[in-house]
């Protein structure tokens, strides 16, 4: 019983990591390179993006700083 505990923990940590998404470092165009970076899932809220302010980052440590005043979805939202 006890493996099979083990087991369903260890596959939902995988999953939820393998849905944040990990982006391999990229060269952008103008030649610029981007380093590699754990992001969130895509959705329709900014809200849960590990730059907002508020959020966490476990991947870094480090708390998000972003308001993110261009989003309707954010509470921080101040219009076009």
């Amino acid at each position: 019983m006890k493996k099979a505990i083990l087991s369903v923990l260890l596959f939902l940590f995988v999953a939820s990591a393998a849905l944040a998404g990990y982006v391999n470092g990229y060269y952008r165009s103008n030649g610029t390179y981007v380093n590699s970076y754990y992001r969130t899932d895509s959705n329709y809220t900014v809200q849960d993006n590990y730059s907002y302010k508020g959020n966490y980052n476990p991947h870094t440590g480090s708390s998000g700083t972003n308001y993110y005043r261009h989003s309707r979805s954010s509470s921080y939202y101040t219009g076009d």
